[in-house]
């Protein structure tokens, strides 16, 4: 279980993103001092609370020589920062081994060198590549990552363990599914509500719509996160975070229609996978931190229907078709 004192500073990578920001704001409101890690690529200034302990670094985690002091005294690193986009790493391979794995062991060895002896990772459920078993438990094997993305996650997972053993850590693995709130840039969502932006006529969705995938709201992800921080012991300590159910591509394609007056046509590009890389179906078991006393409340479709509600609200409040950013 951590020790670690309510005030003790603490470090988030990745802490102006989408579920960043929403970590930091957590941990703020236990009163810690919270030292942000960003380059801005994707995360947003505006996605963080404006209180007198959260400072933002503007640093690429590439560049150690920018951040390494910001750990000088912290109790935990919780490490978030990534590429947030699947299908760019295909185009540019370097980029999940640049933003993902050397990114990782820069902090890694950071938290060695100031002795910080507590690092949280966000993973992915695409570690896992096209699991034959669902739901998938944190045992499956082998994995076989189907994308540079996934390659990069589990590369880092492995460097994860191997500070851990080496070095005296305590780590936290968090195999997320499809995490989805307001503060997103990338994903299902933002991608249909954008193409309808261009064209209210017609929504194309890749693939062939039968795609199935658990999705969980931010802010129970990041309950269970703290949960497993809290609770868990181990040198290495395992968790999926995701939903008890799944949704398809169609369905979710067909609540973003009616959403937006029921007029447009939906229109498939083909093939089971909607880019290379895509894994078609997933469900996580969430079992072993379900017995921490962790469990969504909202299953998959009403994680969609409230995040469409806000993109929407969004959109009213602004007064035009909210913009991607």
């Amino acid at each position: 279980m951590s020790t670690a004192s309510p005030q003790a500073p603490v470090v988030v990578t990745g802490g102006a993103g989408a579920v960043g920001s929403s970590l930091v704001r957590a941990l703020a409101a236990r009163g810690h001092e919270v030292r942000v890690i960003d380059n801005l690529s994707s995360g947003r200034r505006e996605h963080l609370p404006r209180l007198p302990r959260v400072v933002l670094i503007d640093a690429d985690l590439r560049e150690p020589e920018r951040f390494a002091d910001r750990f000088r005294g912290a109790v935990a690193v919780w490490h978030l920062a990534a590429n947030p986009d699947i299908r760019l790493g295909t185009a540019e391979p370097r980029i999940d081994l640049e933003n993902g794995t050397i990114a990782t062991f820069n902090v890694l060895e950071a938290a060695r060198r100031h002795d910080v002896r507590s690092v949280a990772y966000s993973s992915s459920s695409v570690v896992y590549g096209s699991a034959r078993v669902f739901p998938t438990p944190e045992e499956y094997g082998p994995l076989l990552p189907e994308s540079m993305y996934a390659a990069g996650k589990l590369a880092a997972e492995g460097l994860v363990s191997g500070y851990a053993h080496s070095y005296g850590f305590r780590t936290y693995i968090y195999r997320f599914a499809n995490i989805i709130g307001p503060a997103m840039t990338h994903g299902i969502l933002p991608d249909f509500f954008a193409k309808l932006r261009r064209d209210p006529s017609r929504l194309e969705v890749l693939g062939d719509g039968k795609q199935a995938k658990s999705y969980l709201r931010t802010e129970e992800c990041i309950e269970g996160m703290l949960v497993g921080f809290d609770q868990a012991s181990e040198p290495v300590n395992l968790f999926n975070l995701g939903n008890t159910d799944r949704i398809s591509v169609r369905t979710i394609a067909e609540k973003v229609v009616a959403a937006h007056g029921g007029t447009a046509r939906i229109e498939f590009t083909g093939g089971s996978r909607g880019w290379v890389g895509d894994v078609p179906a997933q469900l996580l078991s969430i079992e072993r931190i379900g017995r921490l006393g962790w469990t969504p409340r909202l299953n998959s479709a009403a994680t969609i229907d409230k995040t469409i509600a806000e993109m929407q609200a969004a959109e009213r409040a602004a007064g035009q078709p909210a913009t991607l950013r």
